[in-house]
């Protein structure tokens, strides 16, 4: 077993919110950024914890934060707070991402 992503912060440094006071609705997505291409401007208003399958994106926060995540690596996305992932390399960027929330709540919202 390998530990790949831990922590009470996401990776710019911000504390992560409250768990939710009801039962939680865990979500596990798969999401494939094409080569040369970003995802839309968007925050998550629940704790989400990714990791890299496959490829390479940069994440830029709105306060123009950057991480750079490649395969392998895990991560503790932002919460509430604007960014998009944009994938600049010649290969697909697969990312599983593990969304606790509360239930009905969405995994994301476009700005």
């Amino acid at each position: 077993m390998e530990v790949v992503a831990k922590g009470g912060a996401s990776w710019d440094g911000a504390a992560l919110p409250a768990y939710p006071a009801t039962a939680p609705e865990v979500t596990v997505v798969r999401v494939t950024i094409p080569p040369h291409s970003a995802l839309p401007v968007h925050k998550h208003p629940s704790i989400n914890a990714a990791y890299m399958i496959s490829g390479a994106i940069t994440i830029v926060a709105e306060s123009g934060k950057e991480l750079k995540v490649r395969a392998g690596d895990g991560f503790l996305e932002l919460v509430d707070s604007w960014h998009h992932g944009r994938n600049d390399g010649d290969e697909p960027a697969v990312i599983v991402v593990v969304y606790v929330g509360s239930p009905g709540a969405p995994l994301t919202v476009e700005k």
